[in-house]
Formats: structure tokens, C-alpha cells, sequence
């Protein structure tokens, strides 16, 4: 192996730990997770670190933090994001290590940002060497939800819907309690908690009367709630089950839906789950505001009319909205397949 190969191995394999730090971080709100390690100049470790939430140290100053005065002079920095290079809460990245004087910096996926871009061209300018794309697929894959709020100004939003194998939602009386068996409604409350926002319609409020809590196994709430996104003109009674949510309710009239999502944007809502009926679902798929897919697979058959989804503006077949599957997986006897929209 020549010398710059078994470099770029080496960069590549501190660009995965810095994920694997990353992943410490939290996953929801409007701080991405992003995770740094630093080498001296035989590619050893000197020390890591991540970002925790808004307030705390950005990755690259944690970092740093774990070092004696001058100790990084002349390292290379290994980030999953470009360094920042705006005063928010805390003070610029970029500028902490021109500070600290090292000497190269290679990260995976460039800021978005409007206000926080531009961290790279500040450390070329102050003599630093830069690399940008180390990994980028996968980090590109990391933070797909923080990037598309930061890109698009928006949540990310993913759909959720369970049916049988021949895409019935519900009996043709609209019973639906339980399609999909425990394994299935377990995941479902796991990415529930994951998730910053759960929106349903008011149709599915007054039919069903969810309690849009995420629970254990033992029927216990998760330590981390979603905050209830109800869609619809139709008023929720006062004696609905998400009145007795831990997080307080947010109603739209649904007339808008970008807008929703920007207002939801704005509350530093990162990530929305749907979970609402055919005619929310439909209208999300339909306006094109949906970037990922959890369709939860059941062996049984149902018949009749209750489609997970209705008119999505699809009027010949190669108007059809096609999906790449993310992945597949058995949750005991259902089937989860996760989708995302093609990209042109």
C-alpha cells in the first residue's frame, strides 16, 4: 500500500469513529449531531468529541477541549460536518482551530446553512489544507433529517401506515385495532419517541381518539414525548385523549400544508411523523412533502375500500411517484419495508 493510500484508509476509519461519535448526540431539534476526532502527524488519536444540543460545545471545540494549550498544533481534524462559521450560542468552529493551529481539516458533509456555511473557505484563507467529502454518502446518510431542514427550511417528514398485504388500512367498517402484530406497534412507539413531532388529522381524532403517546412494551410513556400536530377544520372535543398529552397540542386547518411544515420549522421541529388517515397521507404524498416511508406490512387480507392512501394525483402510470427501499426487515410475523422518494 503506498503511503497516500494507507493516509486515506486512515482518514477514512477516524471519519467513521467521528460518526460513531456523532451518534451520541441528540437526534432531534435544530442542532445537527456531529462527531470530530483529532490526529497527530503519525495518524494517531489525540482526542474526540461530539456535539450534545444547542448550547454545548460544537464536536471540533470538545475536541479540543481535551487537550493541553498547543497540543493541536499541526493535527489534522477529522468532522462529519464543514466547520461552522457563525457566532450562535456558541463562537465559530472554524475559528477555534485556526486558533489552535492545526494544520489540516477533512470533514464529510458541507454546512447548508445560511448563516452557519462557509467555515472551509475561512480555514483555506487562514493557510489551513481542507478536505470536503470524506464519506459523504454516509454522512450525507447520517444526518439526511437535519439536512433536509436545513436545505429546505422544513421538518423532515416521514408517513407512516400499517395494512394488509392487499393495502387496506382499516376493515370497511374503519376498525383497524390491530392489523400489524406487537413487534410492529413497538417499533412504531420507538420512532414515535425518536421523532420531534406526531401529526395526525382530525378525522382520525374523532374516529379513533389516539392518545399519540410514545409507550414500553408495558404500556409505560418513553422518556422523550413527540408534540401532538393535529391537521384539520374540524374541532378535537375537549375530552380527547391528546388533551392528556405530556407535550402540548399544536392545531392547523391544514389549508397550507408548506406552510405548516415551515411554522413547525420555526418551533424547531426537525423530524414530523405521520400517522394520520388516507386523506392527510394522501395529501402530504400528493404535495410532494414526504421524504421518507414506513409502511408496515401484515399477512392478512382485508378487501374493501379503506386505502391507506387515496388520490395522489397520479392519473396515468408513468405519472406514478416511484421509491427506493432503504430497507427491509421481519418485525414477527409483519414486514417493515422503509422507502424514499427517487431523486430526480
Amino acid at each position: 500500500m503506498t503511503n497516500n493510500a494507507a493516509v486515506n484508509v486512515g482518514l477514512q476509519s477516524a471519519m467513521r469513529r467521528a460518526l460513531e461519535l456523532a451518534a451520541q448526540g441528540l437526534a432531534t431539534g435544530v442542532n445537527p449531531r456531529v462527531g470530530c476526532v483529532i490526529l497527530n502527524a503519525n495518524g494517531e488519536t489525540l482526542a474526540e468529541g461530539w456535539h450534545r444540543g444547542a448550547g454545548t460545545r460544537h464536536a471540533e471545540v470538545d475536541a479540543l477541549a481535551q487537550l493541553d494549550p498547543g497540543a493541536a498544533r499541526g493535527s489534522t481534524v477529522v468532522v462529519t460536518l464543514e466547520p461552522c462559521n457563525h457566532i450562535g450560542r456558541t463562537g465559530p468552529c472554524a475559528e477555534a482551530l485556526i486558533d489552535a493551529g492545526v494544520a489540516r481539516v477533512v470533514y464529510s458533509v458541507t454546512d447548508p446553512g445560511q448563516h452557519s456555511c462557509g467555515g472551509a473557505d475561512r480555514l483555506r484563507a487562514a493557510g489551513i489544507e481542507v478536505q470536503g467529502g470524506l464519506c459523504a454518502n454516509v454522512g450525507e446518510a447520517f444526518l439526511a433529517d437535519w439536512l433536509v431542514a436545513a436545505r429546505l427550511g422544513r421538518p423532515f417528514v416521514t408517513l407512516k401506515w400499517a395494512s394488509s398485504l392487499d393495502g387496506r388500512a382499516a376493515a370497511a367498517d374503519g376498525s383497524s385495532r390491530w392489523i400489524t402484530g406487537d413487534a410492529a406497534r413497538l417499533d412504531v412507539h420507538r420512532r414515535r419517541s425518536a421523532s420531534d413531532a406526531i401529526l395526525i388529522g382530525t378525522g382520525t381524532v374523532l374516529a379513533d381518539d389516539p392518545a399519540l403517546t410514545a409507550r414500553d412494551a408495558d404500556g409505560g410513556l418513553l422518556p422523550r414525548q413527540p408534540v401532538p400536530v393535529v391537521v384539520g377544520r374540524r374541532e378535537a372535543p375537549a375530552s380527547s385523549a391528546l388533551f392528556a398529552h405530556p407535550q402540548q397540542p399544536l392545531f392547523f386547518d391544514g389549508l397550507d400544508l408548506p406552510g405548516l411544515l415551515a411554522d413547525l420549522h420555526k418551533r424547531a421541529v426537525r423530524s414530523v411523523f405521520i400517522e394520520g388517515g388516507p386523506t392527510v397521507a394522501s395529501a402530504f404524498v400528493s404535495a410532494g412533502l414526504v421524504d421518507e416511508y414506513l409502511v408496515y406490512l401484515a399477512p392478512t387480507l382485508i378487501g374493501g375500500p379503506r386505502l391507506a392512501l387515496t388520490d395522489i394525483g397520479v392519473a396515468a402510470i408513468g405519472e406514478q411517484r416511484r421509491l427506493s427501499i432503504h430497507s427491509l426487515d421481519r418485525l414477527g410475523d409483519d414486514v417493515l419495508i422503509v422507502a424514499r422518494p427517487l431523486t430526480p
